[in-house]
């Protein structure tokens, strides 16, 4: 199994190419807990994620034979880029193959980078298996994403760096997707400090660890569905799998709304932009979705900041929606003279800003002597949003709320 003395190794062998990456308190997200929460902000690595790390330790223990053969990696974004530009900065041929709907940002960033790009399948473990077919096909070496111990060991060089820049954290809390980072992670951390908790986080919609750690046996299921896509995978790997049963002290899921609202937060409060992966540790913890204690040193991993920007509009606003900032409500009005002047009048009285209204006479859905308006709203907080519905409807509005 994966042991420090990897870590350490992997460390002489990525340091030339990865950053030391900054470990910093948050004044806003420690006062919203009452925890000392200091994110450790890998999303300010080269590529934009950690996965740089087990791609480069990885190519760097390729032998000359296998350097010039070439290698395959199948991945959803991140590991995509750092396999590109470890391969490239090796003199490695690099094919990638990615899921049919990657984030266009991600390909255009391996390409970027050198890699020779693949679209096929509908997730991850389709493009993965593209990828084993060109493996035997052309003699490449697979890289994967995580399942490897040379990758776990390259991503566990970030507990290394928290253990020298945070020595009294109490908790580190990780992203799962394959597993490859929480691994290297916990190993890093377990090995090197006492009394540490490693607490791994995945999105609802990609939860294979924790039904694995439910039913005692790895899983896979069926398919994924989250916003988070870097760590949207069907399963973990069995080295991962193997570590994080003797070495993760809780596996916790959040749902696409929480991990909004934390990348959400990120930009507002901390001016730090994430992808919906790398939000996920903080939003277990502003969710608590484990328990804590007043003033415990938590460390949540920010693992990726590598986010389409059609996909962080449509986040941003979902975020907005969590914090009572923005709603869309459907109303129906008379239509007669004066009737949309009047239900303005009503929400600019209460301090709501309208941002956008569509005005339909022509639904089939309403009467024919009424009118169906939408309206896109900017609210002050939840209670300012009920406020607002509770007077609409005290003026004779049934209101329907579409976000």
């Amino acid at each position: 199994m994966l042991s420090l003395a990897d870590v350490e190794a992997a460390r002489d062998r990525v340091t030339e190419v990865a950053r030391v990456t900054p470990l910093e308190y948050s004044h806003s997200f420690s006062r919203m807990t009452g925890a000392d929460v200091r994110p450790k902000l890998e999303n300010f690595q080269r590529t934009g994620s950690f996965k740089i790390r087990g791609a480069t330790n990885r190519i760097a223990t390729l032998s000359e034979d296998q350097k010039a053969a070439g290698v395959i990696t199948a991945s959803a974004g991140n590991h995509a880029q750092g396999v590109a530009l470890a391969a490239t900065r090796a003199g490695v041929d690099a094919k990638i193959v990615m899921p049919e709907h990657a984030p266009i940002a991600k390909v255009e960033a391996t390409e970027g980078y050198g890699g020779e790009v693949i679209l096929a399948g509908a997730d991850y473990n389709d493009a993965q298996d593209r990828a084993h077919e060109i493996e035997g096909a052309e003699g490449r070496t697979y890289v994967h994403a995580f399942d490897d111990e040379h990758v776990m060991a390259g991503q566990g060089t970030i507990g290394l760096e928290i253990v020298e820049q945070c020595p009294e954290v109490d908790t580190v809390v990780v992203p799962i997707g394959g597993g490859g980072l929480i691994s290297g992670i916990a190993t890093a951390v377990k090995e090197s400090l006492d009394d540490v908790r490693v607490i791994g986080v995945q999105a609802e919609g990609a939860s294979s660890v924790a039904e694995s750690l439910k039913k005692g046996v790895r899983q896979e299921i069926d398919a994924v569905d989250t916003i988070a896509d870097g760590i949207a995978t069907r399963s973990v790997g069995e080295g991962p799998w193997e570590v994080i049963q003797q070495r993760v002290d809780e596996v916790v899921t959040v749902s696409d709304n929480e991990i909004a609202l934390a990348l959400t937060y990120l930009l507002e409060r901390s001016k730090t932009l994430v992808e919906g992966a790398g939000a996920v540790a903080l939003a277990a913890v502003l969710a608590e979705k484990f328990e804590y204690a007043d003033d415990e040193t938590i460390v949540p991993a920010l693992c990726g900041g590598n986010i389409d920007l059609n996909d962080l509009t449509t986040v941003v606003v979902r975020g907005l929606v969590q914090m009572g900032r923005y709603i869309k409500i459907r109303t129906e009005l008379k239509d007669n003279p004066g009737s949309l002047e009047r239900l303005v009048e009503i929400i600019a009285d209460h301090n709501a800003n309208i941002y956008g209204i569509q005005h339909d006479r022509t639904s089939r859905d309403v009467a024919m002597n009424a009118a169906e308006v939408v309206l896109d709203l900017e609210t002050h907080g939840h209670d300012h949003v009920d406020e607002l519905l509770a007077a609409l409807e005290a003026h004779g509005y049934e209101v329907e709320t579409l976000v």
